[in-house]
């Protein structure tokens, strides 16, 4: 019999929009409990969330900035981590992972192919044995350790750089670097990737396709099937494209704007913010 999870999220600080609360709104609608770590103060939070202080989990006096983008990403990816080496009873979803029926494993693993060669850690759950949880833990603690999984030609720089007294913090790496491409290499060389949920799963649309979620000829609902879990909005992407089509708000004939009158949001309260930089959110790590 599967064991019942808590869905932990990060949202830094700052206000949720629709979306955020769009997903989070989708695991208490099926009775899932979710525990939103923050960091500051955060808005528009769905009614039933447990708020619970980041800092229990990762201290914010190291949040490492992405260089070229300012994106808290590496800090999201090295948090969830942390999160569920302390608790057992979690599972991580990122704020842009839409609950489509109650998130649970039998076997302590939770994770997904978003595509051939590649898998996401949007959705996650590792059990307290797993070398690859060990392993992303021991990577992340040094901010200038040369990854192992990096394709030979980025390698090859860093160590350059590295014997020449100039090592690179992990900040002015290539994007992503603690993300699903970390994941992937890693649970296969441990040889859990056997373990990782098929793409229909928790990834149905992929990121080619994300846009018919919000159009409202895209009928994306093909995509799914009844062994998906979970369908994930690639939030960065997502919002930046409401914002600049819609205005902010989904169209109401599409998935999306349906997806918010099923939860009984009204994007209107809190629509996509106009653009700006925004190194105060956790985003989606996969883009």
């Amino acid at each position: 019999m599967a064991r019942e999870y808590q869905i932990g999220m990060l949202w830094i600080e700052g206000p949720l929009s629709f979306l955020e609360q769009l997903c989070i709104k989708s695991f208490l609608d099926v009775g899932q409990h979710v525990c939103l770590y923050t960091y500051g103060t955060v808005t528009n939070v769905p009614e039933g969330v447990e708020l619970r202080d980041a800092r229990t989990v990762l201290s914010d006096q190291d949040v490492i900035l992405h260089g070229r983008t300012g994106s808290p990403a590496l800090h999201s990816d090295k948090f969830r981590f942390h999160m569920l080496a302390q608790n057992q009873d979690m599972i991580w979803a990122d704020t842009d992972a839409y609950c489509v029926k109650p998130f649970t494993t039998e076997n302590g693993h939770l994770h997904g192919w978003l595509a051939p060669h590649e898998i996401n850690g949007g959705v996650l759950c590792l059990p307290p044995d797993s070398p690859t949880l060990y392993d992303m833990l021991d990577h992340t603690a040094d901010p200038y350790r040369i990854p192992l999984w990096l394709p030979p030609k980025f390698r090859n720089d860093l160590v350059r750089d590295a014997l020449a007294g100039n090592p690179k913090h992990v900040s002015e790496m290539v994007w992503g670097v603690w993300g699903p491409r970390a994941l992937t290499w890693l649970l296969q060389r441990n040889k859990e990737s056997r373990f990782t949920s098929p793409q229909e799963v928790l990834y149905p649309i992929t990121y080619k396709d994300r846009r018919t979620m919000s159009r409202p000829t895209g009928k994306a609902e093909r995509f799914l099937t009844d062994n998906t879990m979970s369908i994930h909005f690639y939030g960065r992407r997502m919002r930046a494209f409401i914002r600049n089509r819609f205005g902010g708000v989904p169209h109401p004939d599409s998935l999306i704007g349906h997806l918010v009158k099923k939860h009984g949001i009204d994007p209107h309260a809190a629509p996509v913010p106009p653009k700006a930089p925004q190194p105060d959110q956790a985003e989606d790590t996969e883009d």
